[in-house]
């Protein structure tokens, strides 16, 4: 008898120990585009501007475990940002383009962050772009391609999470029933308030059941698509820090239901994508400022919360040293302006001088936002590449705008980013993704699941193991 009797408080002490340990709070950061060498090299560059050899870590990259996941679709082995986010959403291989469907682009499939709805959390998925973009759609949204804007935006209705924010909506009418089927009119008919900027949200929160956050309007009148770059941002414009720490507040308005949320560092895609490594580095270091608003919360609920740090996919295919056994990642800190934050420079001095920029005037803004001659010695191979493309796109109009990813921008400012990359001792392969693996970091409830090399898919999966939620495939 006795025997048994220990044996039952045994057991009844197993399951109060599991409940105990169990993730009641769950942040799932998704770094777009963030490689293994992205991670690194904003650490070195941080190193190297305090005058120091080897790496002057991150915070995430600090939490007790980490590891490595393979990214390749169910349809190829290098993954576009929509299969990846399935993936990462879903726990489930899609193929290139879809979101939130088997590869037959049809059969539906549920995220983790629905996953935790049933179980009575309350959800957010946050973003740096636009809220119906790829990675944050793979969340609440079923499309056979990614590009259905429309729909994956009255998606986020149909699911109906307690809490999204980005920068605004991409397609936000639906151009086949353009007066009534609006994004912006869908809300308030499906219970949600809207709130324009940081400061908005303050005054708006309080008396929402739901909550939709996106920048000012007066910030996408002037790029709607993302918000700022960290590199190119004013005083002011809303952050990728305000976005969690509005999520953090709306989604704590009951911690006893728990929650569940996803944030997105968008936009080191995009810079990648532009093989701009200053602006990858600050986005990065960006990206870690919001994760310290979750590391607040954690510190403070530490047996409760799981915090897990990952990345999509790699984009660029990026080299740290090219050849010369040694890297000059400080010489980054001269660059001031992203590659399309220059551009935006060159427009202005296009508009005032009739498209006749003279070599110095365009000299001068280059040593204003790049460091060149004042700072940063050029060779004369170098500078000569710069007065080539002047001449040709400034003054002759012989050259067309550079054409990324997710942007255009003036040949002069493609060059002279390439220049300091070079510079830099830093390299791309190309300016779309690659197959390597992407890093995951994890700290919290849970957090000793992520260890070993593991597959993309297996993510969620880890998570809904931690946090109790049931998976429903």
């Amino acid at each position: 008898m006795k025997k048994l009797s220990s044996l039952l408080l045994l057991l009844a002490l197993s399951i109060c120990w599991s409940y105990a340990q169990q993730a009641k709070y769950v942040f799932y950061f998704i770094g777009d585009g963030m490689g293994v060498n992205q991670v690194q090299g904003t650490e070195i560059y941080r190193a190297e501007l305090e005058g120091k050899m080897g790496i002057t870590p991150l915070l995430f990259t600090q939490f007790p475990y980490s590891t490595v996941a393979i990214t390749n679709s169910a349809t190829n082995r290098v993954t576009d940002s929509a299969a990846a986010g399935t993936a990462l959403a879903t726990g489930r291989k899609t193929k290139n383009s879809a979101i939130g469907v088997l590869k037959d682009q049809e059969t539906p499939i549920n995220s983790v962050a629905v996953w935790a709805k049933n179980k009575g959390c309350r959800v957010g998925i946050a973003t740096s772009v636009t809220v119906n973009h790829a990675t944050p759609g793979a969340f609440y949204a079923h499309a056979a391609k990614r590009t259905l804007y429309h729909e994956i935006g009255k998606d986020l209705y149909k699911t109906g999470f307690d809490f999204y924010a980005g920068s605004d909506f991409r397609d936000a009418t639906d151009k086949n029933n353009p007066t009534t089927d609006n994004l912006y009119k869908m809300a308030g008919k499906n219970g949600y308030t809207i709130a324009r900027g940081y400061k908005d949200y303050l005054k708006q929160s309080k008396k929402a059941d739901k909550m939709l956050l996106l920048q000012t309007e007066e910030a996408s009148k002037r790029e709607f698509v993302a918000i700022p770059y960290a590199i190119d941002r004013k005083k002011g414009e809303m952050t990728l820090q305000d976005i969690t720490r509005s999520a953090i507040n709306f989604l704590s308005k009951d911690l006893s239901k728990g929650f569940f949320l996803m944030v997105e560092g968008g936009k080191i895609d995009w810079a990648c994508h532009s093989n701009d490594a200053a602006t990858t580095f600050h986005e990065i270091i960006d990206f870690d400022n919001a994760i310290k608003i979750a590391y607040e919360f954690y510190s403070q609920h530490p047996d409760e919360t799981l915090i897990v740090v990952t990345a999509d996919h790699e984009t660029g295919g990026f080299v740290l040293g090219t050849g010369t056994y040694d890297l000059n990642l400080q010489v980054l800190k001269n660059q001031k302006v992203s590659e399309n934050g220059f551009t935006r420079i060159v427009n202005k001095m296009r508009a005032k001088t009739s498209n006749q920029v003279s070599w110095e005037a365009i000299r001068e803004a280059l040593k204003d936002n790049f460091g060149f001659w004042d700072k940063i010695e050029l060779t004369a191979e170098q500078e000569a590449r710069l007065k080539t493309v002047h001449e040709k796109s400034l003054m002759h109009q012989e050259m067309k705008l550079e054409k990324s990813e997710y942007a255009q921008d003036e040949p002069i400012a493609s060059e002279a980013k390439r220049i300091i990359n070079e510079i830099a001792l830093v390299g791309w392969t190309s300016g779309g993704h690659s197959a390597g693996y992407v890093p995951v970091f994890a700290i919290g409830a849970g957090a000793d699941l992520f260890q070993g090399r593991i597959d993309n898919t297996e993510i969620p999966i880890k998570i809904a193991q931690a946090a109790g939620y049931p998976i429903d495939f």
